[in-house]
């Protein structure tokens, strides 16, 4: 019967470590949604050579402490968060289909950075930016 009792003990314990195990995966996601990510800053200047962003081209840099892109439109430049609104994964640009596109969840947006399909509740955010000379200077 003692036997019985450790073995009852060990599987109690074990699924109590498994369904905290459970909640900690739950609520990490659910925590970030509610408490969304900061994801504009303030305050930093990066500044861009255009010679290195032909049109249709973009850059992967970081404005302060936030992921970001810079994209080359045919229509001019325009710059992103890399940071999806969803869950906070980074976006990645998809040159051929013209789109920023979230691996996470598969959150798609269009080149003017507003939600074309999937979870994300907002569009990207803008960093400010202008082209002074040969550079564009953003943040």
């Amino acid at each position: 019967m003692s036997a019985g009792m450790e073995r009852r003990g060990f599987l109690k314990i074990l699924t109590s470590i498994l369904g905290l195990s459970a909640l900690g995966t739950l609520a990490y996601p659910l925590f970030r949604y509610i408490f969304f990510v900061k994801t504009a800053s303030t305050g930093a200047t990066v500044t861009v050579p255009v010679a290195g962003l032909p049109e249709g081209s973009a850059k992967d840099l970081v404005v302060g402490d936030t992921p970001a892109i810079i994209i080359h439109k045919p229509t001019g430049y325009i710059v992103f968060s890399r940071v999806c609104t969803h869950l906070g994964c980074l976006v990645n640009y998809h040159k051929d289909r013209q789109l920023l596109i979230c691996p996470c969840h598969n959150g798609i947006y269009d080149l003017d950075g507003n939600v074309v399909s999937g979870p994300p509740p907002r569009p990207l955010p803008q960093f400010p930016f202008k082209v002074v000379g040969d550079k564009i200077e953003i943040g």
